[in-house]
């Protein structure tokens, strides 16, 4: 099985700091990959690698069997690659509506009014909020409009990161059922997420990332089972 996404053996630096160390990993069509870890230990940093901000020092990173390691950020949107980034960074001046078009510059207005239904039939609530400015919602609200926006794109891979960060443990699972819906309609998502529970119950593979580096790989439901994630990742239980 060819991977969609493939990183071989990549290290990246923030000056004199080395994020990331002889990471290899992949990500094949129509899976839903989590990476875990502890704050601090490279996760954001390898999904912005992605689109090069920051750029790979050593190794190769490859998505449709085409190495992008060099590849600007517009490139790799504009091929296929959506990012639902850490913190949401919704457009708060602009309306639900209008934050949902920014999401089609990488691919223009051809099918806007199409999809623009699709997210309001899959996030209900960005309907009732669509022209409200983005800046008057809640947490929630704002990352059901961050994963649309990304949506918005038609990607072959969806990135996303910390999407439960800072949200109330009720609307946290309504964010994963969610994507839970996405993985089952066939999206293939990759998945950056200090909640290991919620994280590793929706993935069918995951890595486990410490300092840096991948110590750990398997299923979901293996990692959810292995007595070391369960202590570091899930409070012992």
């Amino acid at each position: 099985m060819t991977a969609l996404l493939e990183f071989q053996n990549v290290d990246v630096f923030y000056g004199p700091i080395q994020a990331l160390r002889n990471v290899s990993l992949s990500i094949n069509e129509g899976e839903t990959v989590s990476l875990i870890g502890a704050n601090g230990a490279g996760k954001s940093t390898l999904l912005m690698s992605i689109f090069g901000q920051p750029r790979a020092a050593q190794g190769n990173i490859l998505y449709q069997g085409q190495d992008i390691t060099r590849k600007t950020a517009h490139f790799v949107a504009s091929n296929g690659i959506a990012q639902a980034p850490e913190g949401r960074h919704v457009f708060p001046d602009m309306s639900v509506e209008e934050n949902l078009l920014m999401g089609t510059i990488p691919i223009g207005t051809k099918w806007v009014d199409e999809d623009m239904q699709r997210m309001f039939d899959l996030f209900p609530r960005l309907k009732e909020r669509r022209n409200q400015r983005a800046m008057t919602m809640s947490g929630g609200e704002q990352q059901m409009l961050a994963i649309a926006r990304a949506l918005m794109s038609r990607p072959k891979l969806l990135l996303l990161d910390e999407p439960s960060l800072g949200l109330a443990p009720i609307v946290v699972k309504h964010i994963f059922q969610i994507l839970r819906e996405l993985a089952q309609s066939g999206m293939t998502i990759f998945l950056v997420e200090q909640n290991a529970n919620h994280a590793l119950k929706l993935s069918d593979r995951a890595y486990v990332m410490v300092t840096g580096e991948i110590r750990m790989t398997g299923t979901g439901q293996e990692l959810l089972a292995d007595p070391q994630v369960q202590e570091a990742y899930l409070g012992g239980h």
